[in-house]
């Protein structure tokens, strides 16, 4: 079963074309990461699935029913762009959230939010005293406290320190244990990697990556060497196979060409200098992100 379905969906603004033809399923109960560069649709499909905006045509499909009207109770989202009333106090706030979406036990539910990300000292005082990372920690307990089936969070991580980071990822992933199905959209690659049972990856207004992410990666078959040697990146340098070197300081990553022999590359860099790690790889979704969004296929499409 499906919590969304979108089925042919596309959306312009002018002569923008912001989503083209777009058909996706999100299993019920998974986390389905959303991925692309800027304005390259993420938000557009969020805010069709939440029924702010109206595809032009094609269905969307949400919870069994097909969205019409206002945001279903059932829903809970978090937009990136944050929005608190700040002179109103933290737990009355929420307690004003709840009721909107006519939750259920929703002064408990507050007060389990509360201690559960460690804000109960400021429950009573009022928004605008709130840190930036306890202000997001807040509305993400906006977001849930009516517990939602469905948990829309866009670019929920953005800001965050690594403590408050782990924090919202554990209380996202205590969600999804309760049977809640968690969309969200990120630009951080490692936390889809390491978070998402589904990943879709939308790039000018087109999906072009669907799927987990090792189906997504076996497309790309091992074709990345990481490599630490003694001298570096500097005695890299026109190596015999490899497409792309990426440097990362410490650590390389190099790109076979098709066909190439990795004991030959291993063989050409231990004349050159000592090598201390060598390991044949798939591509990292960062990799692949950058292969399909970044200068070097930009460069391909005009060549």
């Amino acid at each position: 079963m499906n919590t969304v379905e979108i089925e042919q969906v596309s959306k312009s603004f002018g002569k923008v074309i912001a989503v083209n033809e777009l058909s996706l399923n999100v299993p019920n109960g998974s986390i389905y990461g959303f991925i692309g560069p800027n304005g390259s649709g993420k938000t557009t499909t969020l805010r069709m699935i939440m029924n702010i905006y109206y595809p032009d045509n094609g269905m969307i499909r949400v919870l069994g029913k097909q969205v019409s009207g206002a945001a279903s109770d059932r829903i809970g989202y978090l937009p990136e762009e944050r929005g608190l009333y700040k002179n109103m106090k933290v737990r009355e706030m929420l307690r004003f959230y709840g009721d909107l979406k006519n939750g259920q036990n929703i002064p408990a539910q507050v007060d389990y939010w509360l201690e559960r990300l460690d804000l109960t000292n400021w429950a009573d005082k009022k928004v605008q005293t709130l840190s930036k990372g306890m202000s997001q920690k807040v509305q993400f307990i906006a977001t849930v406290v009516a517990k939602p089936e469905l948990l829309i969070l866009d670019e929920p991580f953005s800001g965050l320190d690594p403590v408050n980071m782990d924090v919202l990822k554990d209380a996202i992933l205590e969600m999804q244990q309760a049977g809640t199905t968690v969309i969200f959209s990120t630009h951080d690659m490692a936390v889809a990697e390491k978070m998402c049972d589904f990943i879709f990856m939308i790039f000018k207004g087109q999906k072009v990556l669907d799927g987990t992410l090792t189906a997504i990666q076996d497309k790309y078959g091992s074709d990345t060497i990481r490599i630490r040697t003694a001298d570096g990146r500097s005695v890299l340098s026109n190596l015999p196979g490899i497409d792309k070197i990426n440097d990362f300081g410490r650590q390389q990553e190099l790109r076979l060409r098709s066909g190439a022999d990795t004991q030959a590359v291993l063989a050409e860099i231990m004349q050159r200098t000592s090598v201390e790690k060598f390991e044949t790889v798939q591509p990292s979704l960062h990799d692949i992100f950058v292969r399909i969004a970044g200068p070097e296929a930009e460069e391909a499409t005009h060549a």
